[in-house]
């Protein structure tokens, strides 16, 4: 689930996440389209998402809005499972014919943690690992040359949360 947060909310809506019980390894603050994305695990149905996730997110301090939008990823096809902390997420773009196809060459990238298959407003969600900035740059040029059918991609560096 991705979070939009009001201007200078986020900490506190991140200290909410917390009191969830979420993970804070599922928990990333997100330099880019989405201020914070929420990994949640385990789910049995889209009724226990709705139920122990979606609503009580959504309804995080009621009295007064902190996050202003929120975007929900239904993983299709999950990615190899990752205990690293990434250091950015690319949120990736292509004909769903080609889903399988890219999925499977992203996944076979070193600097690759994981790639899931998603329904939303992206079709791939890669979690990468990098050195720095010019090394992600070289990453994702790396993955624009070798992954065929990319049809657009947009950057999210992750910030360390505390």
């Amino acid at each position: 689930m991705g979070l939009s947060c009001k201007v200078g909310a986020f900490n506190r809506v991140l200290d909410e996440l917390i009191k969830l019980n979420l993970s804070q390894k599922d928990v990333f603050l997100l330099f880019g389209p989405i201020d914070i994305l929420v990994q949640v695990r385990g789910l049995t149905s889209l009724d226990e998402f709705v139920s122990k996730w979606f609503n009580p997110i959504r309804n995080i301090t009621p009295q007064e809005t902190l996050i202003e939008r929120t975007q929900t990823f239904i993983v299709i096809s999950e990615g190899k499972s990752f205990t690293e902390e990434p250091y950015a997420f690319l949120f990736l773009n292509t004909h769903p014919r080609n889903l399988e196809e890219v999925q499977e060459k992203l996944q076979a990238v070193p600097q690759v943690l994981s790639a899931d298959t998603v329904f939303g407003p992206y079709d791939v969600i890669v979690a990468v690992k990098a050195k720095d900035k010019e090394d992600l740059k070289s990453l994702i040029s790396q993955i624009q040359e070798k992954v065929p059918h990319i049809q657009g991609t947009v950057t999210a560096i992750v910030a360390s949360i505390y």
